[in-house]
């Protein structure tokens, strides 16, 4: 059954209490891990807004005010109510977008703006995709927000949610979205430690990220190795870090946090950053910036554990930019289209060659002087 299917999701990530340490201080191993100061010197995410479909985003927290839209209450199809603030999203959008100000948390995109598609709440236990009804609209609320996104102006989607199960309106909104040029990003989930991935050696699917053209992201440690909780399929793309990572509470202050969604929007971070650098560059080639310049890339090139290797903020720019460069016309000499070597010999016009023309003509003009000849000889034997 659908409906049973889709009630069952992973949480996502899990709080472990307040900071001890200025903030900034606590972040700098995750700046550092994902190179991302040195990204700044290029681009810091301008011009960008990121959609956070999550829980509802604070945006009264000092490192996101005045850069957060709030869009409407995405598990209703019909009715616009206020949704209020989340930890969840409020946690997610500052690690994509946190401002840094009065010395507070820094984004990995600072300059970006928030989309704020509120679908989920995470209140205790714990939140969760909510079950898609099979008596109710087609649409899941999932797919209403991919295709709310796409439509009202962002160019990345942050999606720190997961469900145990796949929708048909749900794939076919996150066709539409990449159609439009938006990136994806979601987090694969923390079942790396459950029976089923002990007993069978990889984790369930986590939905959206098990999606074809989204944007796997699995969690890493300070040492860049793979968190133990951290699901293994071949969803996983790329890791990022996952374990302590700081992030924003609602109203103010810091606390820690554990999980794969910490890691999706960290990712979702420097999409937003490749995106205000090259607006042009498609989804395909985003995922494909950010896996060809990971750094720790598994020694088969490739594992179900981190994808192809940490990101790195500043190699996924340089990426990028070769990536853009292919897709511009090559200027290649007039005379050297086909490289050095002889040329061909110029091609004869069209038709019958003239000097046989000519010879076929002089022939028939002989035959016929001949003929004529012929016959006046003829006539003149006869009068005689």
């Amino acid at each position: 059954m659908l409906s049973a299917i889709r009630t069952l999701a992973a949480a996502m990530l899990v709080f472990a209490g307040p900071t001890a340490a200025p903030v900034r201080d606590q972040q700098q191993w995750v700046l550092d891990a994902l190179n991302v100061e040195q990204a700044w010197t290029v681009t810091k995410g301008a011009g960008v807004t990121v959609a956070v479909v999550d829980s509802a985003v604070d945006g009264q927290v000092k490192e996101l005010r005045g850069r957060v839209t709030a869009g409407p209450d995405m598990t209703s199809g019909t009715v616009t109510r206020d949704v209020p603030p989340g930890r969840h999203g409020t946690a997610m959008a500052g690690l994509i977008a946190g401002s840094g100000e009065d010395k507070g948390l820094i984004g990995i995109a600072p300059q970006a703006r928030i989309l704020s598609l509120p679908m989920v709440t995470d209140d205790e236990p714990g939140f969760a995709v909510p079950p898609l009804d099979e008596e109710q609209s087609a649409d899941s609320p999932l797919a209403r927000a991919l295709r709310y996104a796409a439509n009202h102006g962002a160019q990345v989607v942050s999606m720190s949610i997961g469900s145990y199960g796949p929708a048909r309106s749900e794939r076919e909104a996150v066709s539409y979205a990449l159609g439009k040029g938006v990136v994806l990003v979601a987090a694969v989930g923390n079942d790396g430690q459950s029976a089923y991935t002990k007993d069978n050696g990889t984790s369930y699917w986590s939905f959206p990220a098990g999606y074809p053209g989204v944007i796997g992201v699995a969690a890493t440690d300070k040492q860049g190795k793979p968190a133990a909780f951290s699901s293994d399929n071949l969803s996983v793309l790329v890791g990022a870090p996952g374990v302590d990572v700081p992030v924003v509470k609602r109203k103010s202050g810091y606390e820690l946090s554990e999980g794969t969604s910490s890691a999706a929007a960290l990712v979702a971070g420097v999409a937003a950053l490749i995106k205000s650098r090259h607006p042009s560059l498609r989804p395909e080639q985003v995922a494909q910036a950010l896996a060809m310049s990971a750094r720790g890339r598994p020694a088969a090139g490739y594992d179900d554990r981190t994808g192809f290797g940490v990101v790195d903020a500043a190699a996924a720019l340089n990426a990028a930019e070769r990536l853009t460069g292919m897709q511009r016309s090559v200027s290649v000499p007039g005379k050297d289209h086909f490289g050095q070597g002889q040329d061909s010999p110029v091609p004869s016009r069209p038709g019958a060659d003239p000097w046989r023309l000519w010879l076929y003509g002089g022939g028939v003009l002989v035959a016929l002087i001949t003929f004529c000849g012929a016959i006046v000889v003829l006539n003149q034997r006869k009068e005689q």
